[in-house]
């Protein structure tokens, strides 16, 4: 049996700094006495230690959630109803107002371990688990609670890229900047210049975008009382500049020439037509059974939750890297544009200290939209972006990979 790759040690230590030291906290670090869920597969143990220590030399304090490889195929195939359905909620309450910070690590032991099972378990497995999202969101829209994702590369994860290991690790060290002397001095001055841009873009008051490509003619309408998202810390890479439009604004077709995988399953060749902000039609090449299934989740899963660039000159992310934390980040020679089914970003509401008092109702009136999936679907080729703004003028904002602002 072969062994793993693991990255050297000052490759792994300087992953852990970024990730505690910086992302935590949207970009500030973690503090003194504060505490940090970390949520590690088995897979990814080496992470774990540099982890830990980067915690403890801050003078925090960690949970340690270690995830055994391998344990979720025989919970879907053997699970009744009301096991899919159970939720464990003083345990999950707890863990919610216990902790400051989340820290969850993606890797996969095995990037097919749920094919094949029914898509409809999955969903209500999650659905059992909404309150968990809810608290934390509640939490976080209270400044009291930041989470960060990032990735550990696995053999079966670079297998699936159609990359050895170390090819797929190279990624990861050049996209987290882990190459550099000082990674968060660089990401410090990235994240400057991706709020230039975001600033920018909140500047031109627009009211519409109008995305155009051989395989997208998709007009997405904003919405008042928005603001651009960007260089927040909570994915670790992250170079896009997003938002989340009113989701009944949204009409046209897009394709996506960049798979997705949910639950497991390749989803390719992705095309998705929107009227009045709705999902009227849809198809896949591949996987269209479990597209249909994502789709079709709940009342907002047919919606569109996000719009987002990203600028190829900050990515160095150039390869298919079979995992959207990844893949959303694309930089490659076009960079790219995504869109994401399913829920919307609260905090792209402009007056934060507002949020935890808006009422449900205030929040389907201007448009945000509420699910339990969200689903980021990426198209990588060359477009124009136009901007329509509220002075009547249409401006370029955005074309072949770059931002023109």
């Amino acid at each position: 049996m072969t062994k793993p790759y693991i990255p050297p040690q000052e490759i792994l230590d300087k992953y852990a700094e970024v990730l505690v030291n910086f992302a935590v906290a949207g970009g500030k670090g973690i503090k003194k006495d504060e505490v940090i869920l970390l949520e590690v597969p088995e897979c990814a143990k080496p992470i774990l230690i540099p982890l830990q220590k980067a915690v403890l030399k801050a003078g925090a304090h960690y949970i340690t959630h270690f995830l055994a490889d391998k344990t979720a195929r025989h919970f879907y195939e053997l699970a009744e109803d009301h096991q899919l359905e159970f939720f464990p909620e003083k345990l999950i309450k707890g863990r919610v107002d216990q902790m400051d910070h989340s820290l969850h690590i993606i890797a996969e032991a095995d990037k097919k371990e749920l094919e094949g099972i029914d898509p409809k378990k999955i969903m209500r497995r999650s659905k059992a688990f909404r309150p968990y999202k809810d608290w934390r969101e509640e939490k976080e829209n209270k400044g009291k609670y930041s989470w960060v994702l990032s990735l550990y590369g696995t053999a079966e994860m670079a297998r699936e890229a159609k990359m050895s290991e170390k090819k797929y690790w190279d990624q990861i060290i050049r996209a987290c900047y882990l190459d550099e002397k000082d990674p968060i001095e660089k990401w410090k001055q990235t994240f400057k210049e991706i709020d230039r841009i975001k600033n920018k873009l909140d500047s031109l008051k627009i009211q519409k975008i109008h995305v155009k490509s051989e395989n997208i003619d998709l007009e997405i309408g904003l919405g008042k009382n928005r603001k651009w998202l960007g260089c927040d810390g909570r994915n670790i890479p992250s170079f896009e500049v997003f938002i989340s439009p009113d989701w009944r604004k949204t009409n046209g077709k897009i394709s996506f020439d960049q798979p997705l995988y949910r639950y497991d399953n390749l989803i390719s060749g992705i095309s998705l037509e929107f009227k009045e902000g709705i999902i009227t039609k849809f198809s896949a090449k591949e996987g269209e059974n479990v597209l249909k299934e994502m789709i079709e989740s709940d009342e907002g899963s047919n919606k569109i939750g996000e719009f987002s660039l990203t600028d190829s000159s900050f990515s160095k992310i150039n390869k298919f890297m079979a995992e959207t934390l990844f893949d959303e980040n694309f930089g490659g020679k076009y960079g790219n544009m995504h869109i994401a089914v399913g829920s919307s970003f609260k905090d792209a509401y402009p007056h934060a200290e507002e949020i935890p008092n808006i009422p449900k109702e205030k929040w389907d009136e201007m448009g945000f939209n509420e699910s339990i999936v969200h689903s980021d679907l990426v198209n990588a080729e060359k477009k124009a972006v136009y901007a329509f703004l509220e002075d009547g003028k249409k401006v370029l904002i955005y074309k072949n990979g770059k931002f023109l602002i």
